[in-house]
């Protein structure tokens, strides 16, 4: 995939370009639908496969206090797109002076002139332009007149749950809720944060007999606190594992940790950047009376990791 992280990178415009626009925060099976549209058209017209997107995230521009979390990063949301299979990802810089472009300006000079829009895909709430002034009706007036295609894309639906659409706010709720299992039917994926393992409080093997990989987050959004089955992921390898976030009430602490119990594991991944997959809740932390409890506790919480992810 071409990554083109500036509009004035574009030396000509592509080949029949059909394109997709928006955040795609999460890349959900939503995005992912939107994604598969616009390369099935590239290929019905011999085109290319194009998605735009936006870095930083325009709320985080235009209101700059109160953002939500953001489910995936730049990085991250690079390698999902990537590995959707589109030809082309455009990343706009988002300032103040980009939000200033007039709808007529962005499709005509933009999507028209520099990247050979022949086709656009967008979902049936899609706005564009300053002030968002550029609607669906709007779009396909454009089209009428200067000559390409909009393709409105239909809602993606929680399955079995007809009114629930998939969206990257339900995403987000549902992670920061725990319920991560559920959060599984709308990615497409587990979900999953990355960090670096970093020297910890020196409990984990020590007094609990169970070491723990100490993780210095990456990611913004990050599941309810409590104890989870996971699988973990470095270099090419993927590994069962039971996590835990909180703030270690046994032992007073104060600030937010993650901590990983690789299972069947012993090798030094100190300072090595790993990813966390996120399966299922197995419950919520607990203060315990003494390590011992704390102990037979873990046990129990590994028993059940290994059954979910055996």
């Amino acid at each position: 995939m071409e990554i083109v992280e500036h509009i004035n990178n574009i030396e000509r415009p592509y080949d029949n370009a059909v394109i997709t626009i928006g955040n795609f925060d999460g890349v959900h099976i939503g995005h992912q639908a939107l994604f598969h549209e616009v390369i099935e058209k590239a290929d019905e017209i011999n085109g290319t496969s194009i998605v735009m997107t936006f870095e930083p995230h325009p709320v985080r521009v235009l209101k700059k206090n109160g953002h939500p979390p953001l489910i995936t990063l730049y990085e991250q949301k690079v390698e999902l797109i990537e590995s959707s299979g589109i030809d082309v990802l455009i990343c706009i810089p988002f300032t103040m002076e980009f939000a200033e472009i007039s709808a007529k300006e962005f499709v005509e000079d933009m999507l028209l002139t520099r990247i050979g829009m022949k086709a656009i895909v967008v979902g049936q709430d899609y706005t564009f332009g300053k002030d968002r002034k550029g609607n669906l009706e709007l779009l396909q007036t454009y089209a009428k007149n200067l000559g390409f295609e909009v393709i409105v894309a239909d809602w993606i639906l929680t399955l079995n749950r007809s009114h629930d659409r998939i969206s990257s706010t339900r995403t987000r709720k549902l992670v920061m809720a725990g319920k991560v299992a559920e959060v599984q039917k709308l990615l497409g994926r587990h979900y999953q944060i990355r960090g670096v393992v970093t020297t910890g409080r020196n409990r984990g093997g020590r007094l609990l007999g169970f070491p723990t990989a100490n993780i210095i987050l990456y990611d913004e959004l990050c599941p309810k606190t409590g104890v989870y089955a996971v699988t973990v992921e470095f270099g090419n390898k993927k590994h069962k594992g039971v996590a835990n976030i909180g703030y270690s009430p046994t032992f007073g602490d104060q600030e937010l940790s993650v901590e990983v119990h690789i299972l069947d594991f012993d090798e030094d991944i100190y300072d090595r950047k790993i990813r966390v997959n996120f399966i299922q809740r197995i419950r919520d932390e607990k203060k315990f009376s003494n390590i011992s409890e704390l102990s037979d506790q873990i046990k129990k919480d590994i028993v059940k990791a290994r059954k979910i992810l055996s």
